[in-house]
């Protein structure tokens, strides 16, 4: 049993690498979109890997005015 919990906590760190940039890249695009598309900056997205803040700039894109709206 200890060998085979060594086994999958081992392994080949550009796997891990590739894998850690694959989860953010999933995570952090469509967010971007998001928030581009509501005229805020996409910089916001990259907020979606960060533990608590994707949360608090999940509030902040529903309750805050957007800029597109302020035009009409």
């Amino acid at each position: 049993m200890e060998a085979e919990a060594q086994l999958a906590t081992e392994g080949n760190p550009l796997v891990s690498l590739i894998m850690l940039v694959l989860f953010a890249a999933l995570a952090v695009i469509p967010f971007w979109k998001i928030w581009s598309r509501t005229g805020h900056s996409g910089f916001w997205g990259l907020l979606a890997v960060v533990p608590i803040a994707n949360l608090i700039a999940l509030w902040v894109l529903a309750f805050k005015k957007w800029p597109r709206d302020e035009g009409s």
